[in-house]
């Protein structure tokens, strides 16, 4: 994709303390129910059922298409407003793997020739606030 292009991706995003987290997974995957959790913790919603990617200076920007901005899907209940935000891509979360090391290696993924840390669910109630923490303070 060239430089300066924009390019959606089906997923959601939300932005805690500044850093971007993309929330990745196929269709019923939990994507929706996961920023809505981290925004119940007071994550920013930055984008829900679909991300706009842009390149710039070797950094990814998520934000989202205007047509779904301030929107999250809660189903059962209907969409959910929020004020959007726009943040860079420190993370992303893949809900279609799931991790089974109790201490994972760190795994790296690629989107648009960024390098950005990619983590895996975890099945634990305790799953979006251990990613909250992540993104407020850090991971060693």
């Amino acid at each position: 994709m060239p430089p300066g292009t924009d390019e959606l991706l089906h997923a959601s995003a939300v932005s805690v303390a500044g850093q971007g987290l993309l929330i990745t997974g196929a269709s019923g995957s939990g994507k929706s129910t996961l920023a809505l959790e981290l925004m119940a913790l007071g994550a920013k919603l930055i984008a829900d059922d679909q991300v706009r990617l842009s390149t710039r200076d070797n950094r990814l920007l998520l934000t989202a298409p205007e047509t779904l901005a301030g929107r999250v899907e809660a189903r059962g209940l209907g969409i959910l407003r929020s004020e959007p935000v726009e943040a860079w891509a420190t993370a992303v979360i893949d809900l279609d793997q799931i991790e089974t090391e109790r201490l994972p290696e760190r795994r790296n993924i690629v989107i648009r020739g960024v390098t950005l840390p990619c983590y895996r669910r975890f099945e634990s109630r305790a799953f979006a606030p251990m990613l909250y923490v992540m993104l407020s303070g850090g991971i060693e």
